[in-house]
């Protein structure tokens, strides 16, 4: 491969028709609503699990957004855990409201649906222009300012996330030792750079603290700028604390891949203002660490494999930026 992957973000998700969700569900959601569903639309082809997701219009005229699993799926817990978030949300995030949601057993399989309002608008980074990434930096900006310290109680750091037996943050490690595979579609350089990412990842403890709750998969996929303007985010269900300029540079290797200097934009930031460069490079590399396990492997029950596709697209771009920056 002479470059990074393409990925449609728009078309990467294989998700049910709003028919085939069971009948007990539908009739649990008409009770939460007050309304039953007179017509849903087609599920949205964006994200990768197989958990429903559609527009929908109500029998009393509002429109709304439905979100179900099955507990078969990983999504019935994250659409449990954005139902619970969302609302402890301070005001000035730009997120749609949770108007309801509903539990429904189907045989021995548990179900899960919850219902937002309803938000027409268009996925920025598709390709990055200057004016998405000045709205969504800005978006960011404001979200850090309320977001720290943390409103919400109870979240862990997001280096004790990834604080496991098989951590992501030790895939290079790994692989300088033989024990697990460089993942196929990198760059050919990346071998002779895995030193360096596993020096750079040993900073996390100080370079991943703070107390701001982060959204902590902050992409273009869970963006969109409606008509005005203005930028909502989505799917709040992987929260944690960490540093209050992280969402943020998590966009900026893949906006650098479209052509916006981003490494300009770190110098004139407020939520970059003062962190130490190798704090940044450091939270790079683990995200390039993050994407590059199982990389080969089959995708998740439920995940389609546009999954493995993306964190190819994410470890390219994240280790293309590290380059930039560190001179590779």
């Amino acid at each position: 491969m002479s470059g990074a992957p393409d990925v449609d973000y728009t078309a990467t998700s294989l998700r049910p028709d709003w028919n085939t969700l069971p009948p007990i569900l539908h009739e649990s959601l008409a009770v939460a609503l007050g309304s039953e569903v007179a017509e849903a639309g087609p599920p949205v082809s964006s994200g990768f699990t197989g958990g429903f997701a559609a527009p929908a219009r109500l029998a009393d005229g509002r429109h709304v957004f439905i979100k179900a699993s099955d507990d078969t799926l990983h999504s019935y817990r994250a659409y449990q855990r954005e139902a619970e978030v969302v609302p402890q949300l301070p005001g000035a995030i730009q997120v749609p409201a949770i108007v309801a949601s509903a539990h429904a057993s189907d045989g021995d399989r548990q179900w899960f649906a919850v219902v937002s309002e309803w938000v027409a608008g268009r996925m920025p980074g598709a390709p990055w222009t200057a004016g998405d990434f000045a709205q969504v930096t800005a978006t960011c900006e404001r979200i850090a300012e309320v977001m720290d310290p943390s409103p919400l109680d109870g979240l862990q750091s997001f280096l004790k996330d990834l604080d496991e037996n098989d951590s992501p943050l030790q895939t290079p490690a790994r692989i300088l030792a033989d024990e697990a595979p460089l993942p196929t579609g990198l760059q050919p350089w990346v071998p002779k750079i895995l030193p360096e990412l596993v020096d750079l990842i040993q900073l996390a403890p100080e370079a991943f603290a703070g107390e701001s709750a982060t959204h902590g998969d902050l992409r273009p996929d869970n963006m969109l700028i409606d008509a005005d303007g203005t930028c909502w985010t989505f799917d709040w269900n992987w929260l944690a604390l960490g540093p209050p300029w992280m969402d943020w540079v998590g966009l900026l290797p893949v906006a650098q891949h479209h052509g916006i200097d981003t490494i300009a934009a770190i110098h004139t930031s407020p939520l970059t203002d003062g962190v130490p460069a190798e704090y940044l490079d450091c939270y790079i590399a683990a995200v390039a660490a993050y994407m590059m396990k199982n990389a080969d492997a089959p995708p998740p029950f439920g995940c389609t494999p546009a999954l493995r596709e993306h964190q190819r697209y994410y470890a390219w771009t994240f280790l293309d930026w590290l380059a930039v920056r560190r001179g590779w």
